[in-house]
């Protein structure tokens, strides 16, 4: 008779981890289940992250951005109708507060330009090692864009979202999306025309 668990066997591997769905996860999280919404966050925390830090070029208005928006997803969590949607509604949470970050601070942050640019090149020499002349240039220019501009290229092009998550995420039309990621196109090929 030979048995199962006998010499040579293998002892059972442990049962792979199930990965569920954004989906799954909201409907657990709406059902009061703190764990499924942590999976959220740390699922997407780094990407609304990254989101806001380029639109507002400051980490710590970028942190604070993410954490009232996963706030706010999480008092409102009931209130969204359509589960597979929540990662839309993220991108627009964040974009909206960073336009209107943006827009309570324009004035401020078009005399800053300068001084920002000008205080980073003549740090330290380690510091401009770090930073090259590239990079903030392309910083300057994506200050100059409209914040809906700046929104609409992000998304597209740092975030690879499509163009109807776009006008999901900025309220308005597809046509409106690629005319903003058309002209921020041009003004930023414009501004990096010294370094092609």
């Amino acid at each position: 008779m030979t048995s199962s668990a006998g010499v040579g066997s293998q002892p059972a591997s442990p049962a792979p981890e199930v990965v569920l769905d954004d989906a799954t996860l909201v409907v657990r999280a709406r059902d009061g289940d703190i764990r499924a919404f942590e999976v959220l966050v740390r699922r997407y925390q780094g990407p609304m992250y990254h989101l806001a830090l380029h639109m507002l070029s400051d980490r710590g208005d970028a942190e604070d951005v993410v954490q009232e928006v996963f706030l706010t997803a999480w008092r409102r969590l009931g209130q969204l109708r359509d589960d597979p949607a929540f990662v839309g509604w993220l991108y627009r949470t964040t974009t909206n507060r960073c336009l209107n970050i943006i827009r309570a601070r324009r004035p401020a942050a078009e005399a800053d330009l300068d001084n920002r640019a000008s205080a980073e090149a003549a740090g330290s020499p380690e510091r401009a090692a770090q930073v090259s002349e590239q990079m903030i240039a392309l910083a300057s220019a994506l200050t100059r864009l409209t914040p809906e501009q700046r929104a609409c290229w992000l998304l597209r092009e740092v975030h690879g979202r499509s163009y109807q998550e776009i006008a999901r995420a900025t309220g308005t039309t597809q046509t409106a999306v690629r005319g903003r990621i058309a002209r921020a196109r041009a003004q930023l090929a414009e501004a990096m025309s010294p370094w092609k």
